[in-house]
């Protein structure tokens, strides 16, 4: 059985646009909807793509009415969206199991009240785990962790002794918090591991990539800032200070004692070099190589980074080499024209300068 628009609507707080008695099956996008399915559009500008949808109807932005399409206008298409999709497809909710009698807890570890911890995760000694955290499978917690309330570790990550993780903090699945800094010092012909005497701290409401890793400072922490949000595959070294609530997309790469402000921005496969600082609000862009510091509130982009707008003045004077080639060619072939005219005039005056 469906649901009607009109039950849709009211699910959304949104106003109903056409005829709500059309029942709906399922939720998708609009490339993917099928007959019976409800999808959104949240640009007006791109309206004529619902006459390219097969969907039945749609979640459009309040000021967006389509002709003769069954809609529902909402002034958030995408929470609005959201509610449907889970109307219809309801967020899996695992049962709370306590302690597992598979997982291996140290007598010494401190657990707090309403704790999952699952099959096959290990805690180590002297581990404080808040109230209603979630320990997944696989998880290895080593010695001296502190885990805060409702903190989430998805399977098989691993946090290294003393990694602290602050509270409603999110580590996804294979992520490594507090490995060895790649640092060495060269002797006698050999390099040689240095200190590996910091650790990790994550701070509230941070979410961590799944197969990210952070390395364990050399003397003190690597530092995750309240609020921040780490995509997948990251890489951030040892020492680093990274600020409050940035966002670091997936492959960026973070040398050694860097540090951030707040609410930085880096792209995709973003690369940063060691000891710089990147100031707040600053953003950069996907592959933009960092070799030095980004001022506040900057927009950088490129190898090596530089302002935005002087990077585009340099990837417009690369689309046009091409064509620049071609001209200093005819104007090579120009110059060689005039220095061979040059000469025969010059050896024809020294011709007569003899006879005379």
């Amino acid at each position: 059985m469906g649901t009607p628009l009109a039950e849709l609507a009211t699910l959304v707080g949104g106003q109903l646009l056409g005829d709500g008695t059309i029942e709906i099956e399922e939720a998708a996008t609009l490339a993917r909807a099928q007959e019976g399915e409800i999808s959104f559009l949240d640009n007006v500008e791109k309206k004529d793509l619902l006459l390219d949808s097969r969907a039945t109807a749609f979640v459009v932005p309040q000021d967006l009415a389509p002709e003769g399409v069954p809609a529902i206008g909402v002034e958030d298409v995408h929470a609005a969206f959201a509610k449907i999709v889970a109307h219809f497809r309801p967020p899996r909710y695992a049962k709370r199991i306590g302690i597992s009698p598979a997982a291996i807890v140290s007598s010494s570890a401190k657990i707090g009240d309403d704790v999952d911890i699952h099959l096959g995760a290990t805690i180590g000694d002297d581990v404080t785990i808040g109230d209603r955290a979630t320990i997944h499978a696989g998880v290895t917690v080593m010695a001296g962790c502190r885990i805060g309330e409702d903190v989430t570790l998805f399977p098989n990550a691993v946090l290294y002794e003393n990694t602290v993780i602050g509270p409603r903090s999110i580590i996804h699945a294979g992520a490594v918090l507090g490995a060895y800094g790649f640092g060495y010092n060269t002797v006698g012909g050999r390099h040689l591991l240095s200190a590996q005497l910091g650790y990790v701290t994550i701070g509230p409401d941070v979410e961590i990539g799944a197969s990210t890793t952070i390395d364990r400072g050399t003397y003190g922490p690597t530092e995750i800032g309240e609020g921040t949000k780490v995509d997948n595959l990251v890489m951030i070294a040892h020492n680093c200070r990274i600020g409050r609530h940035n966002i670091i997309c997936s492959q960026v790469g973070i040398a050694g004692s860097t540090t951030t402000g707040d609410y930085v921005v880096m792209a995709g496969q973003v690369g940063v070099r060691d000891h710089v600082h990147v100031g707040s609000r600053a953003v950069l862009g996907a592959m933009s190589g960092v070799i030095s510091d980004i001022p506040d509130g900057e927009c950088y982009a490129g190898i090596p980074a530089t302002p935005l707008r002087e990077q585009s003045f340099k990837q417009a004077a690369l689309a046009r080499l091409p064509e620049m080639r071609k001209q200093l060619k005819r104007i090579q072939k120009v110059v060689e024209k005039i220095e061979s005219q040059a000469a025969d005039e010059t050896g024809e005056n020294k011709n007569s300068s003899h006879a005379a």
